[in-house]
């Protein structure tokens, strides 16, 4: 009962019960304190490059995958999936602690990425960071038109 009366059934409450309300708070704090957890980890892992020391040379694989037109490989065009997996075991070959920084337009499929990501496993690459293209300068406050 939520309260209880001075013995009279119809009479005023005099107390009140705040056990639901504590189980309640409880449970709110449990989920939030889970909820926090998820929130702060990300999803999705990412090998970025750290940065380099003076004595040490980090090689990069720039891969450029624009909304339209081919793959770009370190500035370069490529023919398709296969040019890349080539491309990338010859870079291994040379270099075996690689990594391939993927620049991917916003509009690009997700299944485009994917297939450039598993193109570069193909090839040896497997440490992989992502980042975008820069913007187009445009005037304050616009974004640049496509």
């Amino acid at each position: 009962m939520a309260g209880h009366s001075s013995g009279d059934p119809g009479g005023m409450i005099v107390g009140i019960n705040v056990t639901p309300m504590v189980d309640i708070v409880l449970v709110l704090l449990i989920i939030f304190i889970v909820t926090a957890k998820i929130i702060v980890t990300p999803a999705v892992e990412m090998d970025l490059p750290e940065a380099s020391t003076a004595g040490e040379v980090q090689v990069v694989l720039s891969v450029i995958v624009p909304e339209r037109g081919a793959t770009l490989v370190d500035g370069e065009p490529i023919a398709g999936d296969d040019e890349l997996v080539t491309r990338a075991a010859a870079v291994r070959a040379r270099t075996p602690q690689v990594r391939a920084v993927i620049h991917a337009d916003g509009e690009v499929p997700h299944r485009r990425v994917i297939a450039t990501i598993d193109a570069l496993q193909r090839g040896g690459v497997y440490r992989v960071a992502f980042a975008t293209l820069s913007p187009a300068p445009g005037p304050a406050g616009q974004e640049a038109a496509p």
